[in-house]
């Protein structure tokens, strides 16, 4: 605590976007008294956070902002598999009254609490070429919650009910409770997350010959057949166009890449190494374009690199027989000069012209041209482009345009839209080939993600936007998106299907970054610990109150070391024929998650403003929901919210505000990037980007955030609300939306605190510029450090930018005080005036007696 003046208390809002206020009389509420996300939080944490979470159905589960461990007890861990119900509708008219959209985020690699054992791997049996067992009828996978028959010679299938016969060799009999008696042997049958290793009958097959070939094969004949797993093989690919030097964005890829190939200091604490995180049996190709394309021979044999250039950027091929993929360790002789030389080129010598698509063909090609013979061919494997300059030549060269007239128009819909089909084309030949695609893009002008981010978003592989780069501010956030790109679980070749119970449920629709197969299964070049996607579910018959309903997701894929497996996650799910029960075990987390992706898969074909009403009818339609079904003897007046649903108006209020929705000038780069970002993010990550977590460092206690001298327990703070009515002027306040961390010092802040924190006693020699906190041997240095490093922990090590803003001083505390969604800003309305249009709809809806979506007065209001 540090001493201060009363007269610092209650600031004024920060400077910040300009938002929208109510129309009209509102009733008075006091803001202490509004639902607040944060007691929800930190609630469910005071829960769970020392306490273990089993995965029978029936219970509570942890918020996924919760750091929590589990007992797999035939479910699997929430953290694979989030229902937006835990009581699952018995119909689809008691769905309809309640609202709640039933839906599932599948996050099937997400990373393990460390506490908690490992995803068991199920080996084949010696001489076996069947495979896991399967039911007969559809095809899903024995999981804990089938059941044996005819003493143990057929299972019956959860999912349709179908008896399949037990192969002969896998026999075993039943004991008193039904069960194997190998069963806590098999832990197919008593875990609901496995890995199953295949044999070569699930192996993947080589893409039929495509109409369109996108380069020329090494190999003439069209290779069939399956492909034997290999290790997961990198292209890495580096723009060294005139804009790319001139920005210091190429100089800064190649130091990142060689702090991950053979380590280095890190960006964000240099007084600390950072080991190597290569895969060790990956090996990695080097390619470099402007308006030519430059493979590089860096095989260990030579002496130096050999630079092969093609000139034809339209007619791509690889032009050497010899091995292009090398062991980076192996050939370090070459591969540090190499990338020190291209750090260091001239950027006078460089050429303005750069062909992004022609060399992401060239990755391609690279990757499934089979150099080493036809059991090569088609291997799959990961190509990671950095680029600056928007494609202007060769393959998918786009002329540019002036976005901004299409601002606010019918047309502004194209923007979101890839507009040349071509680049639609290599994202699904990429994923044909199991090859996904990463984009790391520094635009200093628009650069139409829309179109160029489609590749990513087809093969499952991920954006990195750094308009207009800077070095010194961003080297620090694209060392660590690197290493956590490369470092994580990432799997190849991948095919998903999502099964349910056949007697009630079906799947309606997939919400994420995917390319479909002409079966219907979603297919992803690669997949990674940092991928999820929402699976929409709708009714086909009423469920049997008395049973359970499943969803099974299973995922066929390569590991990056070169093992097919299949990984399979079970959830079973009660069934209620009230809604008390379907709203008591509703999981907010994934309706918002739900509700954001919905949203943004309607930017192409709605206008933004329809598609922000429908976000707020759809928040009060669930609330509503409650209302007539749970509380029906209050009066229309009063506002209930549901214990589950508390935080959600405020939730829809920050999708509102979210930069892929959010109202105003955002450019249609930036909006398509955010998109592409939060079609793919995990439950997690969502709830913290829409509603920044906001601290106070002024009143840290001495013993938070520093090790317990007895346990050795770290305790960190609690959050407090994302509003400035909640702040002091004396006050330093972190924020943090897992793209952009901020400190916000107070204008009256003590300078004790200043010089605990900074090193500096004045406000005025605070370095706004600075990357990183300094390492001051302070208590408060320390407590401040260790939050840092917690919530880098939390997100796989990786760090989002980092900038520090003084109050009424420095322009960047506009970005700060539009993360405080509470406020009015981004134009939108504060929470305050957002709880009362909610309020106000479901008053209408109940004193009239209709619906929602009748309630056509509210359409079109500016809000």
């Amino acid at each position: 605590m540090y001493a201060h003046n009363a007269s610092s208390r209650h600031i004024p809002q920060p400077p910040h976007s300009a938002g929208l206020r109510y129309k009209g009389l509102r009733a008075a509420i006091d803001p202490q008294q509004m639902p607040s996300p944060v007691e929800v939080i930190e609630a469910d944490k005071e829960s769970w956070e020392n306490s273990t979470y089993m995965t029978l159905p029936g219970s509570h589960v942890p918020l996924s902002t919760t750091d929590f461990t589990t007992i797999d007890q035939g479910n699997s861990s929430p953290r694979y598999l989030r229902v937006s119900t835990w009581t699952i509708p018995s119909s689809s008219k008691l769905a309809n009254e309640c609202e709640i959209p039933l839906s599932a985020i599948v996050h099937p690699f997400a990373d393990q609490d460390p506490r908690e054992e490992p995803v068991p791997v199920v080996e084949m049996k010696e001489g076996s070429t069947a495979g896991p067992a399967r039911c007969g009828k559809c095809r899903g996978y024995i999981n804990a919650w089938c059941t044996w028959v005819n003493n143990g010679v057929r299972w019956k299938c959860n999912l349709c009910e179908h008896e399949t016969e037990v192969d002969p060799d896998d026999y075993c009999q039943l004991d008193a409770t039904l069960l194997r008696t190998d069963h806590a042997e098999r832990p197919e049958l008593n875990k609901g997350t496995v890995d199953f290793v295949v044999p070569e009958t699930y192996w993947a097959l080589h893409p039929p010959p495509t109409v369109k070939p996108l380069f020329q094969p090494v190999i003439p004949e069209p290779v069939t057949g399956h492909r034997k797993p290999q290790p997961l093989n990198y292209v890495i690919i580096l723009d060294v166009s005139m804009d790319a030097f001139r920005g210091g964005f190429t100089s800064a890829a190649c130091r990142s890449i060689l702090n991950v190939l053979y380590g280095g200091p890190s960006l964000t604490a240099p007084e600390s190494h950072l080991e190597p995180c290569f895969p060790p049996n990956s090996r990695l190709c080097i390619i470099t374009f402007d308006k030519t394309l430059h493979f590089y021979n860096l095989n260990s044999n030579l002496e130096r690199a050999q630079m092969l250039v093609v000139p034809d950027m339209e007619d791509v091929f690889v032009p050497s027989q010899d091995d292009l993929f090398v062991d980076p360790q192996e050939s370090r002789h070459l591969m540090e000069p190499l990338l020190t030389s291209i750090m260091q080129r001239d950027d006078r010598t460089a050429m303005s012209d750069a062909g992004l698509g022609s060399a992401l063909v060239a990755g391609l090609a690279a990757l499934v041209s089979g150099l080493e013979g036809v059991e090569q061919a088609g291997r799959g494997g990961k190509v990671i482009a950095f680029a600056t300059s928007s494609p202007n030549i060769g393959i998918g060269a786009l002329q540019p345009r002036d976005e901004t007239e299409l601002y606010d128009t019918e047309k502004e819909m194209s923007l979101f839209k890839p507009r040349d089909e071509t680049w639609q084309d290599i994202g699904v030949q990429c994923a044909d080939e199991g090859v996904g695609v990463s984009l790391f893009l520094s635009p200093f002008k628009p650069m139409d993600v829309g179109t160029i981010g489609v590749v990513s978003t087809t093969t499952g592989g991920e954006l990195f936007l750094h308009p207009r780069f800077d070095p010194a501010r961003d080297s620090p956030a694209l060392d660590s998106q690197l290493r956590r790109l490369i470092s994580r679980k990432t799997v190849y070749n991948a095919v998903m299907r999502i099964r349910t119970s056949y007697a009630g449920l079906r799947v309606q629709n997939h919400l994420g970054n995917y390319s479909s197969t002409s079966s219907g299964d979603l297919q992803f070049g690669t997949i990674d610990a940092d991928k999820a996607l929402t699976v929409v579910l709708e009714h086909t018959h009423t469920l049997d109150e008395r049973k359970h309903a499943y969803l099974q997701c299973a995922v066929l894929y390569t590991t990056a070391d070169g093992h097919r497996r299949v990984r399979t996650c079970n959830v079973a799910l009660q069934v209620g024929g009230l809604a008390g029960s379907v709203f008591r075990f509703a999981d907010m987390d994934t309706v918002v998650s739900h509700m954001v992706r919905d949203a943004i898969s309607r930017l192409p074909s709605y206008k933004l403003s329809h598609i922000k009403d429908d976000l707020t009818e759809r928040c009060a339609a669930i609330l509503l929901g409650y209302r007539r079904n749970c509380a029906a003897s209050t009066a229309p007046s009063q506002l209930i919210i549901p214990e589950a649903f508390r935080a959600l108006p405020v939730y829809t209020l920050a999708i509102h505000k979210c930069k892929a929705l959010r109202g105003g000038r955002v450019t249609a780069d930036v909006r398509n990037y955010w998109s592409h970002k939060l079609m793919s993010m995990p439950a997690r990550t969502i709830m913290q980007t829409l509603y920044p977590p906001l601290l106070a460092l002024h009143d840290l206690h001495e013993t938070i955030a520093v090790p317990n001298p007895v346990t050795g327990e770290i305790d960190f703070p609690a959050l407090m609300r994302d509003s400035h009515l909640f702040m002091e002027g004396h006050g330093v306040y972190l924020v943090d939306n897992e793209d952009l961390m901020m400190i916000w010092i107070g204008a009256s802040v003590s300078p004790q605190l200043l010089n605990d924190l900074f090193g500096v006693e004045d406000i005025n020699n605070v370095d706004r510029n600075m990357t990183y906190l300094p390492h001051l041997p302070t208590l408060l240095s320390t407590q401040v450090r260790n939050i840092l490093s917690h919530r880098a922990l939390q997100r796989g090590g990786r760090v989002p930018k980092f900038a520090v803003c003084r109050q009424n001083m420095d322009g960047s505390e506009i970005d700060f005080s539009d993360m405080l969604v509470e406020d009015e800003n981004n134009a939108a309305m504060s929470y305050l005036d957002y709880l009362c249009v909610v309020h106000k709809q479901i008053s209408v809806a109940l004193t009239g007696g209709g619906n929602l979506n009748t309630s056509s007065s509210f359409r079109g209001t500016p809000w």
